[in-house]
């Protein structure tokens, strides 16, 4: 079924016609049908221009707790309850290690409480909010992505499944005017929290929802295919790892650059061993445990929570953006996780057009110079996630969601699907040929046929456009001419299309490829070339035009040490093809006609994912100034060694 974009817009225009110019735009709320969603008194009586706290103050209590744990250690807890005690109230559970500040029964947030929008707010819910233990106000020890323990043997043996339970336990026992029924919802870390307590979850858990959830941290967030995203992990680190040696209700101080240059600032750190002397001095726990870990070993298989996802009972819905460069991979492989291992359970995915947490903030209608021709998160929040949490912790009627509600890129509508990745997806081959050309044709060349250019660590190809020290959160959709016009990046692209060409689920790059070192990254992206007369958007950054655009569908990078195991890296044989296979993850993406297909490949992705010295040597973070070197990289496209895109291609309408 599609949700064409003349429906959605006639909802979206439905929603305007409602809108004010005041801060009413974050109470865009909880619509099941029509278009009643300011009406003047509501459910709650929130009028549009009231603002936040005061409506949070007069219509909840806020009391805080300290809520024992089955071990002893209290956590913190926020609670706000809905003052009138004439109806009883579902509980929405978040856990957080980002602070559920304001801090003290009498100090209420200025907009919803930390994680919760005012949609929830004017619904009406039990909101409980905890400091994971360990952080901020909560006791014990924090742990970065707790370690699941399938079988607890005594009453010391605790994670985050077991501190879920015993928060809802004490919640149920302790707080009035509740109906019995606990909803669990979270972005990002938030997102693995509500994952991991989904896992042998207390009977009163009926929904949950994690939300760019992380899976695995060597794939998700600071490692992609063992490669590691330089500023993502030191900017985050720096902050968030500081110690915490008591309960506390602060942040520790921002990290400053000196620079707004982040591309120069990385490049003068040099080696990752610097990292430390400089600028961390061994304080970061999280830091020198990447440092000490740098394969895929013990210490990261413990905190891959995909394993123990065998035990959920919960209805579950899990979201994720397509352009979401810190857990996508979360998103998707919870989702398949859970469907594969619980297969009587209502588990569901949710995919949009978004960054980051993107569906809970803003519109969603667009993403650096892309535009979805929609407010694409406030359909989610209003036709999607309240929905699926009134229905199951309140019994309110819906139309129950598709197996895959997902947003197509290129012709921006909202599609749904039985099956995610469609079954109807034929698997099609996209072949690197000569002259920059790719097609569906396997090249005939015999021999050692081969494209090849020069990566040098000491000039990498930038990452982005962007002037910036942190990952540029429109980076996934951006024109990537500033890339493709380099000597150390190869471009093909198919010849103009001529018909829709719609991709849905995993893309592969399967690589054949060699390096003159015997290390080295890999980078492919996935790229939607527009024609050249593509008019320009309203309000597009001075000197960008849409005339020829390279838009980024889909990126990924894989640490060519770990081709065969991650946890047991190895050299390449200097000159020797070699075959790498590089998932991209999934995609739901049209390429209209007038358009092209593109792949670009590259060594260097800079300063988003650290300098691979081109010499193997045990721990790159670790590596000397020394061990950096030029290489000459080969990408072979010959009938032996035929580098080629895996991907699903739909029928076209009518086929």
């Amino acid at each position: 079924m599609d949700i064409g974009r003349s429906g959605q817009r006639s909802w979206i225009e439905c929603v305007r016609n409602r809108r004010t110019a005041s801060a009413s735009v974050a109470l865009l709320v909880g619509l099941v049908g029509g278009c009643s969603l300011f009406a003047p008194g509501g459910r709650w009586g929130l009028a549009p221009d009231e603002a936040p706290k005061s409506y949070l103050e007069e219509h909840y209590t806020k009391t805080e707790h300290m809520i024992p744990m089955r071990d002893g250690v209290r956590l913190h807890t926020a609670i706000y309850a809905p003052r009138d005690p004439s109806i009883s109230y579902p509980i929405i559970l978040y856990r957080t290690p980002y602070s559920v500040r304001p801090y003290g029964e009498d100090v209420y947030p200025a907009s919803s409480p930390r994680g919760i929008r005012m949609d929830f707010v004017r619904e009406g819910f039990i909101f409980v909010m905890q400091d994971v233990r360990g952080r901020f106000m909560s006791e014990g020890t924090f742990t970065n992505m707790t370690p699941h323990i399938d079988t607890k043997r005594a009453e010391t043996d605790v994670d985050e499944s077991s501190d879920t339970y015993d928060t809802i336990e004490w919640v149920l026992e302790n707080v009035p005017n509740h109906n019995g029924r606990v909803g669990m919802l979270g972005i990002s870390y938030p997102g693995f929290y509500a994952a991991a307590g989904m896992i042998d979850a207390h009977p009163a858990l009926v929904a949950v929802s994690p939300q760019a959830p992380i899976a695995d941290w060597f794939f998700d967030d600071f490692h992609h295919h063992g490669a590691f995203f330089l500023p993502h992990a030191f900017n985050f680190m720096a902050v968030f790892g500081l110690p915490r040696p008591e309960p506390t209700t602060n942040w520790g101080p921002r990290f400053k650059h000196g620079t707004p240059d982040g591309y120069q600032f990385f490049l003068d750190l040099g080696s990752l061993r610097n990292a430390n002397d400089r600028y961390l001095h061994d304080e970061i726990e999280i830091w020198n445990q990447c440092v000490e870990h740098p394969n895929y070993d013990a210490f990261w298989q413990a905190r891959n929570l995909l394993p123990h996802l065998h035990k959920v009972a919960p209805a579950v819905m899990t979201v994720g953006g397509w352009f979401d460069a810190e857990d996508l991979y979360g998103a998707l492989k919870i989702y398949r996780a859970v469907e594969q291992r619980n297969p009587e359970v209502f588990n569901v995915l949710v995919m949009g057009p978004w960054s980051h947490g993107g569906w809970s903030r803003r519109d969603g209608r667009r993403l650096g110079n892309v535009d979805f021709e929609a407010d694409t998160s406030l359909f989610y929040r209003e036709k999607i996630e309240l929905p699926f949490f009134r229905h199951f912790l309140k019994d309110e009627p819906w139309e129950t969601l598709p197996e895959a509600y997902v947003f197509e890129t290129g012709v921006n509508q909202w599609r749904t699907f039985e099956h995610w990745p469609p079954t109807t997806a034929e698997p099609v081959r996209f072949y690197l040929d000569q002259g920059g050309r790719m097609t569906q044709q396997r090249p005939a060349a015999l021999g050692e046929a081969f494209d090849e250019y020069v990566s040098d660590p000491a000039k990498p190809v930038p990452s982005s456009q962007d002037i910036a020290t942190g990952m540029p959160r429109n980076y996934m959709t951006d024109d990537q001419r500033f890339a493709a016009r380099r000597p150390d990046v190869l471009v093909y692209q198919t010849d103009v299309l001529d018909a829709e060409l719609t991709l849905a689920g995993p893309v592969v790059a399967d690589l054949w490829v060699s390096t003159s070192g015997t290390a080295s990254d890999w980078i492919v992206k996935l790229i939607d070339v527009f024609p050249p007369d593509t008019e320009d958007l309203e309000e597009m950054p001075n000197g960008m035009h849409l005339g020829g655009y390279q838009m980024m569908v889909r990126s990924e990078v894989i640490r060519g040490r770990f081709r065969n195991s991650y946890a047991h890296p190895e050299p390449f044989v200097p000159n020797t093809p070699t075959n790498i296979k590089l998932e991209l993850q999934d995609v739901l993406h049209t390429f209209q006609p007038g358009h092209r297909m593109m792949v670009q490949i590259q060594s260097t992705w800079f300063p988003m994912v650290d300098r691979n010295p081109q010499k193997y040597v045990d721990n790159i973070f670790l590596a000397d100034e020394s061990d950096f070197n030029k290489a000459t990289q080969r990408v072979y496209r010959s009938k032996d060694h035929a580098t080629h895109l895996l991907v699903g291609v739909l029928p076209r309408s009518g086929e």
